[in-house]
């Protein structure tokens, strides 16, 4: 059987605040996360190794005249250097998983849930809007789990530093430990007003989108009525305010990342001065001056974790609260007096209805799939278009039997491989009609609700298409919008909506 989805069961989330949401992600996978807490405190700790080392090889090979000493403290700091590099290696691949599994586990449970929801989503939801939230938002939720690896990392080598340097100065443990809180207080700004003008760069993005998605599926409407030259300059309005707004995101956006790579260089500048100034006087050793000065060039990583830290996360939740918004959306069981149905589980239903608004508003409030014939059937080989997961030639020719769809696949030059253009334009609109047949049988959902599946076939052809999808859909809940007795006759009941009943 084909694998449709990442995990077999990607959990119940916990949807009580953004926080909770995260914290859930991180729950989900916990073995993996703590893996990545291990390896990224491991790598940072590795870090203050190798200044260390060369304080070592200076105190007892140069100054104490010691060359076997010199010898032996430089082959320790080659070999720690190779370490920390398979070390590294691990800590990226684990924090590599740890921001798929977030990734795609988000990605599928919002799938699941817009599609639990029918055709619901498309009266709370805009295109654009969902879009954005599965490439951008789940994306930045990812990122932001990079602060359980290296994270919880740049904490713990951030307190073994400031113990080495109790041990060498005091006064430079505490310039130390006060020189991140300050790093904070001055970026907050930035990436307070980073963030601002992301949330509207954001907005204007998912408007643009669906508005490109109106045009395009009204295009013909808009050609009959010459209405293009006036969606034309809308629509270049809108670009140039993203573009705008776009600029504005990159402004700030190399503001922070200025203040994340900058300012750890002026703190080590600043630690410098007061180290150098304390071996002039004499406070502390030459070779303790190398230390710090090797310890704290080493900080500069963790504390750009820090601020990447303080840049993710905010983001993170924002994301997160736009994901929970979504998973809390709920059907509407019953509103303005629209039309509701009851179907018996397992069965196929029929709706028949002399108003169509009226039919497609009760199946829009069903938990399941909805196919019907204004469905997008996306360019490239017909295998790809009706295929959206991985299915064998064997399922494909089940559902294209299914859909008396066997003989439109062999008019086609290369078959399954043939190329489709977008909305499928290069098959008649009977082809068409049997080719979305096709892709929704193979989601194999377990409520599919197909509306005037077979409105474009001969009678001989719909009556086929009646008998097979009864047969392949056996056990399961089918519900189909059609006036057509040889769906009715298909049919374990048959519901007729009149008005609100």
């Amino acid at each position: 059987m084909a694998r449709h989805a990442p995990y077999d069961d990607p959990g119940t989330p916990d949807l009580r605040s953004p926080w909770r949401y995260l914290w859930w992600l991180v729950l989900a996978q916990r073995g993996r996360v703590l893996a990545g807490a291990w390896w990224g405190s491991l790598w940072m700790c590795g870090l203050i190794l190798p200044p260390y080392l060369i304080s070592r090889a200076i105190e007892d090979g140069l100054r104490g005249g010691d060359r076997g000493a010199l010898v032996w403290w430089c082959v320790a700091l080659v070999v720690t250097a190779g370490v920390l590099s398979l070390v590294g290696i691990a800590r990226h691949r684990t924090m590599t998983l740890v921001r798929t599994d977030a990734s795609l586990r988000t990605a599928q449970i919002v799938v699941r849930h817009v599609t639990a929801l029918g055709g619901v989503v498309r009266r709370k939801l805009s295109t654009g809007e969902l879009t954005y939230l599965q490439n951008g938002d789940t994306q930045r939720i990812a990122h932001a789990l990079t602060s359980t690896g290296p994270g919880v990392g740049s904490v713990v080598a951030y307190a073994v530093t400031a113990v080495l340097l109790v041990r060498i100065s005091p006064l430079v443990a505490v310039v130390v430990l006060l020189g991140v809180p300050v790093l904070a207080l001055v970026t907050g700004p930035v990436l307070r007003r980073l963030h601002a003008v992301e949330a509207g760069y954001r907005s204007s993005q998912g408007a643009l989108s669906s508005r490109a998605g109106d045009i395009v599926g009204g295009l013909r409407v808009l050609s009959g009525i010459g209405g293009k030259p006036a969606f034309e300059d809308r629509f270049r309005a809108m670009s140039g305010e993203v573009l705008r707004d776009g600029y504005r995101v990159s402004v700030w956006l190399s503001w922070v990342q200025a203040l994340t790579w900058g300012l750890p260089a002026v703190f080590l500048a600043v630690v410098t001065w007061i180290v150098a100034r304390m071996a002039v006087t004499g406070a502390i050793s030459i070779d303790e001056m190398v230390a710090v000065y090797l310890y704290v060039t080493t900080l500069i990583v963790p504390v750009s974790f820090f601020i990447e830290g303080a840049d993710s996360i905010p983001r993170a939740l924002v994301s997160a609260g736009r994901v929970v918004d979504v998973l809390r959306l709920e059907r509407d069981e019953q509103d303005d007096g629209a039309a509701t149905l009851d179907v018996k589980t397992g069965a196929l239903t029929v709706v028949v209805s002399a108003n169509a608004t009226l039919a497609r508003e009760a199946v829009d409030r069903l938990p399941g799939v909805v196919a019907d014939n204004d469905d997008y059937l996306f360019p490239g080989t017909v295998r790809e278009s009706v295929s959206v997961a991985v299915h064998s030639d064997g399922e494909l020719d089940e559902a294209l039997h299914a859909a008396a769809a066997v003989d439109v696949v062999e008019a086609l030059p290369d078959g399954l491989d043939s190329h489709l253009e977008p909305q499928g334009r290069n098959v008649s609109g009977g082809q068409r009609q049997r080719l979305r047949l096709v892709r929704a049988l193979l989601s194999e959902p377990d409520l599919l609700v197909l509306v005037e599946p077979t409105s474009a076939l001969d009678a001989v052809t719909e009556a086929a298409v009646a008998k097979r999808v009864r047969e392949r859909r056996s056990g399961r809940t089918t519900v189909v919008v059609s006036s057509s007795p040889l769906w009715a006759g298909q049919a374990d009941q048959v519901v007729h909506l009149e008005e609100s009943r």
